[in-house]
Order: C-alpha cells, then sequence, then structure tokens
C-alpha cells in the first residue's frame, strides 16, 4: 500500500479565483487577490469577441493563461455563445485543444 504524501517542494496556491467582470469587458484569474492573467473581450449579440490577453509580469510562463482560456471559453460556450478568437492567444488555445471547434467563427485575415 502507498500513501500520498506532499513534497515540500511542491507548491500550491489554494487562493486562486476565476471570474467573468462585465463591467471590465475581461475574464480574469487572481492569484492571492493579485490579478495575474485578463482576457479581454467585446460581448455583441451571439457572439463573444477575444481581443486580447495580458499576463502580468510576475505569473508569466506558469500556465495560468490557458487556466483561464478554459474557463473563459467554457463560460461562452454555455452561454450558448460562438467565439470569435481576434486574440492570438485564445485562437492559438483553439488550434491546439478540442472540443471548441463547432464553435468558433475564425475572424477573416
Amino acid at each position: 500500500m502507498t500513501e500520498n504524501m506532499v513534497s515540500t517542494e511542491d507548491k500550491f496556491s489554494p487562493d486562486v479565483s476565476l471570474a467573468r467582470d462585465d463591467v471590465h469587458h475581461c475574464y480574469e484569474l487572481r492569484v492571492g487577490g493579485k490579478i495575474a492573467v485578463q482576457s479581454f473581450f467585446d460581448d455583441r449579440p451571439g457572439h463573444v469577441d477575444f481581443s486580447h490577453t495580458e499576463t502580468a509580469e510576475e505569473f508569466k510562463g506558469q500556465g495560468l493563461g490557458k487556466v483561464l482560456a478554459h474557463f473563459a471559453l467554457d463560460d461562452v460556450v454555455a452561454s450558448g455563445k460562438r467565439i470569435i478568437p481576434h486574440c492570438p492567444f485564445i485562437a492559438g488555445y483553439l488550434r491546439q485543444h478540442e472540443g471548441y471547434e463547432q464553435h468558433i467563427d475564425w475572424p477573416e485575415d
């Protein structure tokens, strides 16, 4: 029988929150109350158009953008709206992750 053990090298932050901020037109991921990642959008009838995503310098390279993208895209799909990925980060996420194909309206180049 094996016991699950937590190494002292493992880092875990239970103070992570995800939310949609309609006032500022963005989805955000906070760590310890600080905004770590924001993905900005324009909410249109039938569509959510993602314009850009920003990650705070101290949180770059931790994969938090992917967590926020998954949350935001699932929220759009659940709302019954379609995704317009003008944001390069969101577009890249969509190209690498299956399951959203039928919900995307790719912008014209």
